[in-house]
């Protein structure tokens, strides 16, 4: 079986490492920003000074801080775009290290931004971060799966999650007022992820090319099977993966285009099934705390709130981590149903914590505990998989389409979250985690009936299920629709 003869080998290793720099880069940016907000806010005011002899309006700096913060997100939907494009005509591996250059102008010009004295360059840096976003979440699943042997698919795709996982709380430390987000120093924190994109630059053209690309998207066999050699160092796996793929080749389809991607009745319900994990995850609550944590915890009258955000950002890591173990022990649809539901629990309980501590104070401690079990339980199955399932639910020639309308759902996802839920929560008060938990119960109700296990199985078997198909059926040789 390959599932018993594939060993990690150096090649790989090294390859997969070495993609998910970058999505160790967009985690920093995450992070990082919030801590140092009154140091940054009171640059555009200076900045503002200069410029006009007065103070700036706080609807103005409201508004400019609202955009700095959430142009990231919005340059991240735009750059969705091009994963495509980018990934079939220069290569999975080729397309990460061309937009990386990107996420290195992008930072270079929020360095800048203190040194030319303008609010401006900071926010173009920022939207231009974002455009590299967009593409590498996508690019990196891509890279990552076709360079992967079966029985560790799931497991380094999560890894792309841990990366993120880790930047998003080495940007909360760096970010601090202890560390470097002062007045002296906040641009230089900001310049810091330059130093995992010129590791990237150094270590990820020296990685193989994705075998499945070279093979079944441009039909060359020899190579294919030679970067497969580097990968694998097995050649009893490389002959087995290489016969795999010329079935895949064989059910593939060459040039599959968007409006191809939309009408054919064997993507409808992988399509559903990716947009339904996709906002059920994004919907569930898990952005709303990392984004509002620390005014979470000081209007819960703690001491110290960012230090609590700090637990945020440790209990975020070290669950991606228990992820990364069990996704190819459970499966990715137990984890998701099992997050799912615990999402739905982790809303009604801050539902009903968020109603009362104005008459018991001393629930504050609870709600702390539940916000930590809504981290974990998005980042133990819908934090990683959904950023991964697109890409095994789909055929090669329809994966990178699949993988970039994954991209937009994410990233819309959070961007309109981020816009709507300060609004949302005047509106509601703690009624607006109700409607995080009616979202997290559809997620897990579809998935539940839908989605097929697609642990240990090769992307041809599972693109078989959907081929020719309405839907998908509810029993199969996996008894998916079971937890058994």
């Amino acid at each position: 079986m390959a599932q018993q003869s594939s060993k990690l080998t150096v090649p790989l290793l090294t390859s997969i490492v070495a993609a998910v720099l970058g999505s160790l880069q967009i985690g920093y940016h995450t992070g990082n920003i919030n801590a140092p907000a009154r140091v940054i806010e009171e640059f555009f005011n200076v900045t503002w000074r200069s410029r006009h002899n007065q103070s700036i309006p706080d609807h103005s700096l409201t508004f400019l801080w609202s955009l700095s913060v959430s142009i990231k997100d919005f340059g991240a939907l735009l750059g969705s775009l091009g994963v495509k494009g980018l990934a079939d005509t220069f290569g999975r591996r080729n397309a990460i290290l061309i937009v990386n250059a990107l996420s290195v102008v992008g930072a270079s010009l929020m360095f800048m931004s203190k040194v030319t004295a303008s609010f401006e360059v900071l926010i173009v840096g920022r939207l231009i971060f974002g455009l590299f976003c967009g593409l590498v979440m996508s690019l990196n699943p891509l890279y990552i799966q076709g360079v992967s042997p079966t029985n560790l698919r799931g497991a380094f795709a999560t890894l792309n999650q841990v990366s993120f996982a880790s930047g998003i709380l080495l940007g909360m430390v760096v970010g601090l007022e202890t560390v470097l987000g002062t007045e002296k120093y906040w641009s230089l924190m900001l310049s810091l992820s330059l130093i995992p994109a010129t590791l990237q630059y150094m270590s990820l053209p020296f990685c193989p090319e994705s075998p499945r690309y070279l093979f079944i998207n441009r039909g060359k066999e020899k190579e294919a099977e030679a970067a497969l050699r580097r990968l694998r160092g097995n050649p009893e796996m490389v002959t087995k993966e290489m016969e795999e793929m010329r079935e895949e080749a064989a059910h593939s389809e060459t040039g599959v285009t968007v409006r191809e991607f939309l009408r054919k009745r064997r993507y409808r319900q992988p399509i559903i099934l990716v947009l339904i994990i996709n906002l059920g995850s994004q919907l569930s609550g898990f952005n709303a705390i990392i984004n509002y944590s620390t005014k979470m915890f000081a209007q819960s009258n703690f001491d110290e709130a960012k230090y609590l955000t700090l637990g945020v950002g440790a209990v975020n890591v070290a669950f991606t981590i228990v992820a990364f173990f069990l996704v190819e022990r459970a499966g990715r649809r137990k984890l998701l149903l099992a997050g799912f539901l615990s999402l739905a629990l982790c809303n009604l309980l801050m539902t009903i914590t968020y109603s009362i501590m104005a008459i018991v104070p001393d629930i504050r401690n609870m709600q702390v505990l539940v916000i930590f079990f809504l981290i974990s339980a998005y980042e133990v199955g819908p934090g990683p998989i959904s950023w991964f399932i697109a890409a095994e639910l789909f055929d090669q020639s329809a994966r990178p389409i699949a993988m970039a309308f994954t991209s937009m759902l994410n990233w819309g996802g959070k961007f309109l979250l981020a816009l709507l839920f300060p609004p949302l929560l005047n509106m509601c008060g703690a009624y607006v985690y109700l409607l995080f938990m009616c979202m997290a119960l559809i997620a897990f109700t579809y998935t539940m009936f839908r989605l097929p296990e697609t642990k240990g199985r090769t992307f041809d078997d599972i693109a078989a299920e959907f081929r020719g198909a309405e839907g998908i059926p509810l029993h199969n040789k996996t008894t998916f629709n079971t937890f058994t």
